[in-house]
């Protein structure tokens, strides 16, 4: 039993494995595909298409079928039934109520020809007065109604025709949110790769500067024995040797939550990836550039362009609408019967025109003509705020690349002077407390020269997240 579960959890092992060694072309092709809120996004995209789709059927008009099923004893609806069934009868009016008092009088007049017989008006009055039965008191019937209708927009004086060029703006401006989103997650993964690539710098310095000093110790053990030292100069560097052990442990904490949150970004779980350089190159940018790929200036632009066919739909409503219409069906007192014999069209035209509405349309169209004018400012408006966050950044990554520059010299400086003292200490010229102290130094520099290193590299992942640059590598 035991050995049939170790199998089972050797077999299981590669279900939990993660990607090794993964390069940052391959986490950007991963992105794509495996990123949620990039899908999230690409269903918006799918959905406003359909909202184009649905806007152009407008144009072809709308075609119901419908089928009515009804029960009635009310005079009204049985006669309409019947009518419509093409079944009324004058028996239906109570003409067997009213033949008979008829034809009384007309009897009577053949038996008085050329003069009025006795009670003639009073018959008369009479017989117009019969409330028939049959009108008035009919049988329940029921009644089966099938009708095909169809509905056309002939002129609409291009409403449809701008409300479908809003939805296809709609439509590419929700493409342009797509890239925009991934822009961001692209800043993210590179983000991701330079900090774990920065963090492993870190700790790989990290443990050499432990192993120098386990050498320092070793020396000052062998030289405590010969008398040379003293017993607090090994307590110094054990002091010491516990705090870069804090930070080591601090940095592969920290390494841990880096690829966690790479892992999330890919929807995979990476257990490596392969380093990347620590020296990103600023793109060069123009200022037609920044105008051809900014994207929150091309959705600026795109954001006019609907307020222009908003304009123009605003427009319509003084215009006249014209609509047909055609209407084919059957009725009877069963479900398609002899639906050929009985059925029915109806055909007809509209044309209705807005004359006079106490100025809405009116004010609804300068509204329109307001924000056009509004928008077409917050353009240039984007177009300046975009063109200044560039050069703030482009200043920005220009400034750091000196301080890199600056600390890296620091850091051979810091360096050296350590090793001098190191050997200064062998030979009695320095105290353990002095060569710590040049340790600790070296550490804060190293330490500010990759913290320099790391906000350059942002910065230019910044910019090129705001001029749509970041697939490149």
């Amino acid at each position: 039993m035991v050995k049939k579960l170790l199998v089972s959890a050797v077999m299981a092992l590669p279900l939990f494995a993660g990607v090794h060694r993964l390069t940052l072309h391959k986490a950007l092709d991963m992105l794509d595909s495996k990123n949620i809120e990039i899908k999230v996004s690409k269903y918006n995209e799918t959905m406003k298409a359909y909202d184009e789709v649905a806007v152009d059927g407008m144009n072809y008009g709308k075609a119901t079928i419908s089928i009515q099923a009804l029960r009635s004893n009310d005079a009204g609806n049985v006669f309409g039934f019947k009518l419509q069934s093409r079944e009324a009868t004058f028996a239906d009016f109570g003409f067997s109520q009213f033949l008979a008092p008829m034809g009384q009088v007309l009897e009577a007049m053949n038996k008085y020809p050329g003069k009025l017989p006795p009670g003639f008006t009073q018959d008369m009055g009479s017989i117009l007065e019969i409330q028939p039965d049959d009108l008035n008191y009919p049988d329940a019937r029921n009644h089966f109604l099938t009708k095909l209708t169809y509905q056309i927009p002939l002129y609409t004086g291009g409403k449809i025709t701008e409300y479908k060029k809003i939805t296809h703006e709609l439509y590419e401006m929700s493409q342009l949110d797509t890239r925009k989103l991934r822009n961001e997650k692209i800043f993210q993964v590179k983000k991701a790769f330079y900090d774990i690539t920065l963090v492993q710098s870190y700790i790989h310095n990290l443990k050499r500067i432990r192993h120098n000093m386990l050498k320092l110790k070793r020396t000052i053990v062998e030289m405590k024995k010969e008398g040379y030292t003293k017993k607090t100069d090994v307590l110094e560097i054990d002091a010491r040797l516990a705090k870069v052990d804090s930070m080591l442990n601090q940095a592969k904490l920290n390494r841990t939550l880096a690829y966690q949150f790479l892992s999330f970004l890919l929807d995979t779980k990476v257990d490596s990836i392969k380093n990347v350089s620590l020296r990103v190159r600023m793109p060069k940018v123009t200022k037609a550039d920044i105008e051809k790929l900014s994207i929150d200036i091309l959705k600026a632009k795109k954001g006019l362009d609907i307020t222009e066919h908003a304009i123009e739909a605003e427009k319509a409503n003084f215009k006249p609408m014209v609509g047909a219409f055609g209407e084919y069906g059957s009725a009877d007192d069963h479900l398609w019967n002899d639906f050929g014999k009985k059925d029915f069209y109806t055909v007809g035209v509209q044309v209705q025109m807005n004359i006079f509405n106490g100025g809405s349309d009116y004010a609804k169209l300068e509204k329109a003509r307001v924000n056009h004018m509004k928008v077409a400012m917050q353009v240039e408006l984007a177009k300046k705020g975009i063109a200044l966050q560039v050069q703030k950044l482009q200043t920005a990554i220009k400034s750091l690349e000196f301080d890199i520059q600056s600390q890296q010299t620091q850091l051979k400086l810091a360096r050296a002077i350590y090793k001098t003292y190191e050997e200064k200490y062998k030979v009695g010229l320095a105290s353990i407390t002095d060569v710590l102290i040049k340790q600790s130094i070296e550490l804060q520099v190293l330490l500010k020269y990759l913290q320099v290193a790391n906000k350059h590299n942002e910065k230019v992942f910044e910019l090129e997240k705001i001029l749509d640059l970041g697939g490149r590598v």
